[in-house]
């Protein structure tokens, strides 16, 4: 399968019919283990506006403390508790809801699933998701356990799914609702049940990881099980590189044309779009980590034998040392590598030439690829001395990070809000690069700035394709500074905060309302910190 005998792991089988073989386990019990009042203490008088504290403890007692270890080690935070994000359990909703044949389910306050719902069909998704609803009465008394279990059966039909997801939010993971008791399969139909509260998970980058890693988890045992699905393209007939993160839909085939000259395929892209193409990623002997916080993803592949390889083939120096280390993992023959490395490379610094930038430029986002971003500006001649990403420093970002450094960039790992504003206000670039909250605060400052998530990680970044994507729209923002210190005057004097608006005369603003006020907020924040000693 590789051009390494000696990779460890197992070999995945194929039937020749392509239907999975499902593998009949032993019954589970139909009854979920106790859960006694004693166990809910989820703050069921905040309910979902309980203190992230007091529901983390609450779901410790109820018996969730070592999927929570498990986060706190494949997640860690940051120096305060979470960057600010929106709630993390969008990643995993838009993993599932992106997949052919496979239902989604939620539970948790309807609140919560409302919002997720909403931002789920504003960004496209085209089923419904579905929702088991509860009370105080069903999630103490385990009903609501009962209810999920039922509505799981009631949707098992192996003529329109392959799995149904069903997923805790904040409440339910509080109060130890134990979805791992659910049956693995229901007539064909696979269960995959998660826990991703925001009390766990700091962001929805990470908790894409949660869903992905844990379908990786079934399908690498169903592998061992016997054989399974053909991926529906067929088996590539040359050693596949399995991809890590979600990317520009170029860039996947550009990584593959960058790979054929070792002798190596492009693989399927996790978090993959269907099943079965779970089997074919993990039939690889070399995962990608293109986004480096795929923890629990790179936990499977490593089960299975699959050597990791961090970074990605982005700019000149970044694609040579990629295709560098995939060769070394797969011992490819240096002619062969320097084949790949001079097929593309003259390319990508012809590309870098013809599209450079010239300005100062801040940079900050929460998808995991910000510091392969920040290298293609550098290498495209922009001077970026800040990223900023809400992910966490990892093994498999380290390429990158030392890349950076040696180029006098400061990395800020879990950054916060403040974090990416002081930056913006210290540096005052010439453009801003950044999260909604930060390009607000740069152009209120008429500072250009740009999106991240829809206007630079939405773009072509491996290759020749991705050295010249971002000059176009970089240099049209920068040059629109002009336009910006219009604005800003336009708009100068209007007041912000308390004074925001045109006032005939001065506001009322009351200090003394206002400091009253901020004493109770302080009475309650002690209250509750005293509890969570308690």
């Amino acid at each position: 399968m590789t051009h390494d005998t000696n990779t460890q792991g197992y070999e995945v089988g194929y039937d020749d019919a392509g239907q999975v073989q499902i593998i009949e386990g032993v019954a589970r019990a139909d009854s979920p283990e106790a859960l006694d009042a004693s166990q809910q203490a989820t703050a069921l008088e905040g309910g979902c506006t309980a203190s992230a504290g007091s529901m983390e403890a609450a779901a410790r007692a109820a018996g969730k403390s070592e999927i929570l270890d498990q986060y706190a080690k494949d997640y860690p935070q940051g120096p305060h508790d979470q960057p600010q994000s929106m709630c993390p359990a969008f990643g995993s909703l838009r993993v599932g809801l992106r997949m052919k044949r496979v239902a989604t389910v939620l539970s948790g306050s309807a609140c919560c699933v409302y919002g997720l719902t909403f931002v789920s069909h504003f960004y496209g998704a085209r089923r419904s998701v579905g929702y088991v609803p509860f009370n105080s009465e069903t999630l103490v008394t385990g009903k609501l356990f009962e209810d999920i279990r039922e509505s799981v059966h009631d949707m098992a039909d192996p003529d329109r799914y392959d799995a149904i997801v069903v997923t805790n939010l904040c409440v339910p993971t509080a109060s130890g609702v134990p979805l791992r008791l659910l049956p693995k399969e229901i007539n064909g139909v696979r269960i995959v049940g998660i826990d991703v509260p925001g009390f766990g998970i700091p962001t929805h980058a990470e908790a894409k990881d949660v869903l992905a890693g844990a379908m990786l988890q079934y399908a690498r045992e169903e592998i061992k099980a016997g054989p399974v699905a053909r991926p529906v393209g067929g088996k590539s007939d040359r050693p596949n590189v399995a991809l890590l993160g979600e990317m520009f839909p170029a860039d996947p085939m550009m990584i593959g044309a960058m790979l054929a000259p070792m002798g190596l395929a492009a693989g399927p892209v996790v978090p993959t779009r269907e099943w079965r193409e779970l089997y074919a990623a993990l039939d690889c002997g070399v995962a990608a980590a293109i986004h480096p916080f795929y923890t629990a993803s790179i936990r499977e592949f490593q089960a299975a034998g699959r050597k990791i390889v961090g970074s990605a083939p982005v700019g000149h120096d970044g694609t040579a040392a990629w295709l560098a280390a995939i060769g070394d993992a797969y011992n490819v023959k240096p002619d062969q590598i320097a084949a790949a490395q001079n097929a593309f490379l003259p390319a990508i610094k012809g590309a870098l030439a013809g599209a450079q930038i010239n300005g100062t430029v801040t940079l900050s986002g929460y998808e995991g690829s910000e510091l392969l971003v920040a290298r293609l500006l550098i290498e495209s001649g922009a001077d970026v001395p800040y990223v900023g990403t809400a992910c966490p420093r990892t093994e498999w970002s380290r390429p990158d990070a030392e890349w950076l450094a040696a180029k006098g960039v400061k990395i800020k790992y879990r950054a916060s809000l403040e974090d990416d504003l002081a930056a913006v206000d210290a540096i005052k670039p010439d453009l801003a690069i950044g999260t909604t909250p930060v390009v607000q605060h740069a152009k209120e400052a008429g500072i250009p700035s740009l999106y991240f998530t829809n206007l630079i990680s939405a773009r072509p970044l491996m290759g020749p394709a991705g050295a010249g994507s971002l000059a176009q729209v970089v240099n049209a923002a920068i040059a629109g500074k002009q336009k910006m210190d219009k604005m800003r005057d336009f708009f100068e004097g209007v007041g912000s905060g308390d004074t925001a608006g045109v006032w005939e005369g001065a506001p009322n603003l009351r200090p003394d309302f206002r400091a009253q006020h901020q004493k109770k907020l302080d009475k309650m924040a002690r209250a509750t910190k005293a509890q969570e000693m308690i």
